[in-house]
């Protein structure tokens, strides 16, 4: 299936619902704390998403790679969950010391966006601050990588690059997609320079990069949930996600 290519219309409702999540998703993160469950952040998550004028874009989103629809409108991953943290009805409550990627999609006039922030619950340890920064700057190499008649290759060997220079790696079964009608779209876009070429970028199309990054073997598992993923060894892991459009002259970030 080719990549969607999003008309001016279209670009403008994502360009719009994209600031509110942006907004959304740091009031959220203001409010993840120690003591705070994750249950409460989502709940709050929910409640911004409705005043927002939009609808949880992950609440009882189905695939074929899951046997159930995901229960919960914000992922909510703690240390070394690597991605799909279910925040609904869990009352682990945030520690000092842990980190967390709050990630939330936001389904707004139909369309969608998708972005992740990463946060440090209370005084976390230096390796997790390095971590966390290397993960960010992965993500704005990635970001500066496109362009249209560039490829996805383009963006993963960037992302790759600066993850191998700081000590770290990317966990290679995941990785950035395409975004807008659906949560997940054409193209998928690897964290790493794969032996192919990578399918090319084209004007209009809209795309969520999100390097997921650890200090470990970058194994990772299904946890018991049936949607949580993480890391085989127990070492933390981290990701930053931003929906970017791609442009004749490089790329606009919608979600910010």
């Amino acid at each position: 299936m080719l990549p969607n290519i999003y008309t001016k219309e279209e670009i403008e409702i994502l360009r719009e619902g994209g600031k509110i999540l942006n907004n959304i998703l740091r009031v959220v993160a203001q409010e993840a704390k120690v003591g705070v469950t994750l249950d409460t952040l989502n709940s709050l998550a929910e409640k911004l998403i409705k005043e927002g004028g939009g609808k949880p874009a992950f609440l009882n989103y189905k695939t074929s790679k899951f046997a159930r629809p995901y229960p919960s409108s914000l992922c909510a991953s703690v240390n070394d969950e690597v991605v799909h943290g279910v925040a609904k009805n869990n009352h682990r409550k945030l520690e000092e010391g842990d980190i967390v990627n709050l990630d939330l999609g936001f389904t707004y006039k139909g369309l969608i966006t998708d972005k992740t922030l990463m946060v440090g619950i209370g005084k976390i340890k230096s390796e997790d601050i390095n971590l966390i920064e290397t993960t960010r700057l992965a993500l704005e190499a990635g970001i500066k990588a496109v362009k249209s008649n560039k490829t996805t290759n383009d963006i993963g060997w960037a992302i790759e690059e600066v993850t191998k220079k700081r000590g770290f790696v990317v966990v290679r079964e995941l990785g950035g997609h395409g975004v807008g009608r659906n949560v997940h779209e054409e193209p998928f876009i690897p964290n790493f320079k794969e032996g192919k070429s990578g399918i090319q970028l084209k004007e209009g199309m809209v795309i969520a990069l999100e390097p997921i990054v650890t200090s470990g073997t970058a194994e990772i598992f299904l946890a018991d949930d049936g949607h949580t993923y993480k890391t085989v060894d127990g070492t933390n892991c981290a990701q930053w996600e931003d929906t970017v459009l791609v442009t004749a002259t490089g790329y606009e970030i919608l979600t910010r």
